[in-house]
């Protein structure tokens, strides 16, 4: 007998042939009968889910977070208990507005976001590649989504639409300026922050509570394309951050990030000149510098990337006792709406697969279901509502989160558009974007911006004389040469990956 596997059905019976379709002749129909053949067919059929809505084109990795620095004043979170101590982790890196099989390389705001599997539950710290957004109110996240997606009529992406929303919405300029520099282009994973982006809180074994945002700093430094370096990559390949990441871990080349937070005492929320909860801006670092806590690394590719990077599920849901919200509205519309969203995309018990099931016990009450492929009865199938007598699982009051003390003007946290939106993309514009730099976002605004109508140009166009006029009148100039056909757009003189 042959020591080889037997091949098997779902069901554990031996397949007579892998070959053939069972027939009733040499020439006759294939017989219903054959269940090896319906099976495999049906199975086929039934191999992919519904994408990701948002973000369903990323690329993952496994890997540790290992504590270099001592946080345990600000948060009682057991991941951060001890220096050196280390978590397994999964990670996931996406593109927002582009499909499954969408050209990796292209200008897009990355997600950056990972699964810390601790002892006390997992913690998903769901972020971005830049420390803002567009918006800074859920209400508006479906709108903007769909400026991002395609068009009813067209099915192509509309340009048109992206900037008419952006220029109804200022707050959305700051988020723009970075999308349209050099970083909004990386060039795979490997080479671009991480953020949190919005507010969160620690709070500490004496219940003290603290606002902190998270900041994943790459270690392998920033680099990005031009969009003509991109558009060459892309006629080469349309998976080239998948090919990187992959490549680069299975040659033992780990990439890795440093984590800092900026911790803001409860109290000084009220005292800020800006709102500090909303998503649209950040924290100076003058007035919260960045604090040290470990070192991320991802150093698995994972054995299956169905398993673990397609249905891996984040949610900012998913807290550990020692961290949670704030009132930053887009982070309290985004609990609810990720977690109902892996609820339609994968099923009732998402979180009970392999990719997302927590490291630590689960203990629960919910019941039945799509996919109820475990038991859950703790030893005892009396014990299957609460409070019951039979020892089932009882909530604990010591991890208790202390209560919110923001208070004040309720109205500081519902501003509309204010000369706010525009002071941090000016700071951005005057004190940090070099002038080359300057320049090639000029470009890139043109080569994004000149299918819109003039309309929608000149609406825009004012949203950036407000953040600068040399802001406006760049891209401006820059359009108008598009329009002319003098258009040329400056690259590197190597016109390689610029760092």
């Amino acid at each position: 007998m042959s020591d080889k596997k037997r091949l098997t059905t779902s069901a554990g019976a031996p397949f007579v042939t892998n070959e053939t379709s069972k027939t009733a002749g040499p020439r006759g129909p294939v017989m219903l009968d054959d269940y090896q053949l319906i099976e495999k067919l049906a199975h086929q059929n039934r191999e992919r889910i519904p994408e990701r809505v948002v973000h369903a084109n990323g690329w993952g990795a496994q890997g540790k977070f290992t504590v270099t620095h001592d946080i345990t004043k600000y948060t009682r979170a057991a991941l951060f208990s001890e220096v050196g101590k280390e978590t397994e982790v999964l990670a996931r890196w996406s593109t927002v507005a582009g499909e499954k099989g969408a050209a990796d390389a292209e200008r897009d705001v990355r997600g950056f976001s990972l699964k810390f599997y601790t002892e006390e539950g997992n913690w998903d710290m769901v972020g971005n590649n830049t420390p803002i957004f567009f918006i800074r109110d859920g209400y508006k996240f479906p709108d903007f989504i769909r400026t991002q997606k395609r068009h009813p009529k067209t099915n192509l992406r509309s340009p048109e639409a992206m900037f008419d929303f952006w220029a109804a919405q200022p707050e959305s300029v700051h988020q723009v300026t970075i999308l349209m520099s050099d970083r909004g282009l990386p060039v795979n994973p490997m080479h671009m922050n991480g953020y949190g982006s919005h507010t969160y809180s620690f709070w500490n074994k004496d219940g003290e509570r603290f606002w902190v945002k998270f900041h994943f700093k790459t270690q392998q430094g920033h680099k990005h394309y031009t969009n003509e370096e991109a558009e060459k990559i892309i006629g080469k390949t349309r998976e080239s951050y998948q090919e990187d990441l992959y490549n680069a871990i299975d040659q033992g080349n780990f990439p890795k990030w440093t984590l800092f937070i900026q911790v803001m005492p409860e109290a000084d929320a009220e005292k800020t000149a800006y709102n500090p909860f909303d998503l649209t801006k950040v924290w100076p670092h003058s007035d919260y510098p960045l604090i040290e806590v470990g070192e991320l690394e991802m150093n698995k590719n994972p054995d299956n990337y169905f398993q673990m990077v397609e249905n891996a599920a984040y949610s900012p849901s998913n807290k550990v006792p020692g961290i949670g919200f704030s009132p930053d509205k887009m982070l309290q519309a985004r609990v609810f709406s990720y977690a109902d969203a892996h609820r339609y995309r994968l099923g009732t018990h998402y979180e009970a697969l392999p990719a997302n099931a927590a490291k630590s016990p689960v203990n629960h009450y919910h019941k039945d279901g799509q996919m109820r492929f475990f038991t859950n009865d703790f030893d005892n199938p009396d014990a299957y509502y609460e409070p019951n007598r039979f020892d089932g699982p009882t909530a604990n009051p010591e991890f208790e989160e202390p209560p919110l003390k923001v208070s004040g003007d309720i109205s500081r946290y519902e501003q509309q558009e204010t000369m706010d939106d525009y002071e941090q993309p000016r700071a951005l514009f005057e004190n940090v974007l070099e002038d080359d730099e300057k320049e090639r976002m000029y470009f890139n605004y043109a080569a994004a911006m000149s299918p819109c109508s003039d309309e929608v140009k000149e609406r825009w166009l004012a949203v950036l004389k407000k953040v600068h006029p040399d802001y406006e009148a760049g891209v401006r100039k820059a359009l108008e040469n598009v329009d002319s056909d003098v258009n040329t757009v400056p690259v590197t003189d190597d016109s390689k990956v610029r760092t």
